[in-house]
């Protein structure tokens, strides 16, 4: 398990005051973060640009060294022993930035996994189980310059893992790509996780994406973690109340005033086709009940649940 707790990073910054002189400013990127990454699990870091993760995550892979605070592999002290912790952890970033193009897939994974020491006869064996895990096989000899997006970023999550790392760190994997290689890299990520094991931290800015793969999301903004739960727990935490959806056969003005009578406690409104109701409590069997003892005719009843979306907006503005 990955465990940092109230990780720091702060940077002195030159800027310029005068003609001549130079002035020292510090900056702290990342004020106070702590969460934990747990083998099979996909942990997602969220925030609006400028939030602090893209700098979380370089301390988390040993690219940088924290200001302040903790951060062990599996028992191993990762600031004390970077060496140890580099062998356990790999990164993946969206954009096409962390491949050679002039290079083919095979020399790339040759050349990446010689950077971390992978014996040669292992090293061979794993290359080819990677590029048909990421469904490059018959394409290792070809130059990189020449394959498409997708597979430029299929070959990338081939890199991240030939050091067959227990944790990967996926900055936007998915950024810029079709969505039918998005959804062919979504898929690999979650059979890396529930079917390899690999504990993995994704930071995305496609909400839905968040909602599919992570089974638990930490909020940060401005260097600091604001939130954290699931999904659904982050929902209810924003949106206390409920909102149910009817939709009748007939007229809809009657039934929402018949509705507004018989219950107390609840907002309720006409939008379009539909009645909307607010309420705190779980009123769906009343709200079934209520229409059945009036012989309203239903067409249509649920709970609408809330955008994700909308949870992340409501908690960056706040914070």
């Amino acid at each position: 398990m990955i465990i940092a707790e109230h990780l720091n990073k702060k940077f002195t910054v030159r800027e310029k005051k005068g003609f001549l002189s130079r002035g020292k400013r510090i900056v702290e990127a990342v004020a106070d973060v702590s969460l934990k990454i747990e083998p099979g699990a996909i942990v997602g870091l969220l925030g609006i640009n400028g939030a602090g993760k893209t700098t979380t995550i370089k301390m988390l892979t040993t690219l940088l060294q924290p200001t302040a605070g903790t951060y062990s592999i599996d028992g191993i002290d990762a600031i004390k022993n970077p060496r140890a912790a580099k062998r356990a952890v790999n990164m993946v970033a969206g954009g096409e930035r962390m491949i050679y193009w002039r290079l083919t897939a095979w020399e790339n994974l040759w050349y990446f996994g010689q950077i971390y020491g992978v014996e040669d006869q292992v090293l061979k064996e794993r290359i080819v189980s990677l590029l048909e895990l990421v469904g490059l096989e018959g394409k290792e000899h070809i130059p990189v310059e020449t394959f498409s997006k997708g597979m430029k970023q299929r070959l990338q999550i081939a890199r991240g893992l030939i050091n067959d790392p227990c944790y990967l760190f996926m900055d936007e994997p998915t950024i810029g790509l079709d969505v039918l290689i998005a959804k062919e890299l979504r898929d690999h990520v979650k059979k890396l996780a529930k079917e390899e094991g690999k504990g993995i931290l994704l930071t995305s800015h496609y909400i839905g994406e968040v909602e599919e793969l992570c089974d638990y999301i930490y909020i940060l903004n401005k260097g600091r973690l604001i939130h954290q739960g699931t999904s659904k727990e982050l929902s209810r935490e924003v949106f206390k109340e409920k909102l149910y959806i009817i939709k009748t056969y007939g007229d809809q003005s009657a039934a929402a005033s018949l509705l507004r009578q018989s219950l107390t406690g609840a907002a309720v409104a006409t939008r379009d086709d539909a009645i909307e109701i607010s309420c705190a409590d779980n009123i769906s069997v009343e709200l079934s009940e209520i229409c059945s003892k009036n012989r309203i005719p239903i067409r249509e009843l649920y709970e609408k649940e809330p955008k994700f979306e909308d949870v992340i907006v409501k908690f960056s503005r706040e914070a």
